[in-house]
């Protein structure tokens, strides 16, 4: 049965994608998050921005993490109350800081856009001792009745 426009359905809703730790997987990781946002209604604005986020959080994975290439890189997000909660996680354990990027500078900026657009973020070591997870969560708008 489908939620009545305005609500938020009432138990939360996830998904959970492991892609090989490769350069293809950012776009892949993009698709999937933009399939699944269709599948949940959610906002356009908020779709793009999540799309934004991940894209940089699965380039940090996949550019930082120092394991073998066939390590996978996990990501999870989930719709739940208002608000989506997007992690990925890696089998490196360092934990990123967003840096000071200079104008010049080719990238170092991913985590700092992950700050400014996001309602909130984080970094946090995997439970077991392999790997990190950061994550992300925005506010999602509701939805209103005709759209």
């Amino acid at each position: 049965m489908p939620t009545p426009p305005g609500e938020f359905p009432p138990v939360p809703q996830d998904i959970e994608w492991r892609l090989p730790r490769h350069a293809r997987s950012v776009g892949r990781a993009r698709t999937l998050l933009r399939d699944q946002a269709t599948s949940w209604e959610l906002p356009p604005e908020t779709t793009e921005t999540a799309t934004l986020l991940l894209s940089e959080l699965m380039t940090n994975a996949y550019q930082h993490a120092k394991v073998s290439p066939g390590r996978e890189i996990w990501t999870r997000c989930v719709l739940k109350a208002g608000r989506l909660h997007i992690a990925v996680s890696d089998a490196n354990a360092t934990l990123p800081a967003p840096r000071q990027a200079c104008p010049e500078d080719e990238s170092g900026r991913g985590l700092t856009l992950v700050a400014t657009l996001s309602d909130n973020w984080g970094t946090e070591l995997r439970p077991g001792g392999v790997g990190k997870t950061v994550w992300f969560e925005l506010t999602v708008a509701r939805r209103s009745g005709g759209d």
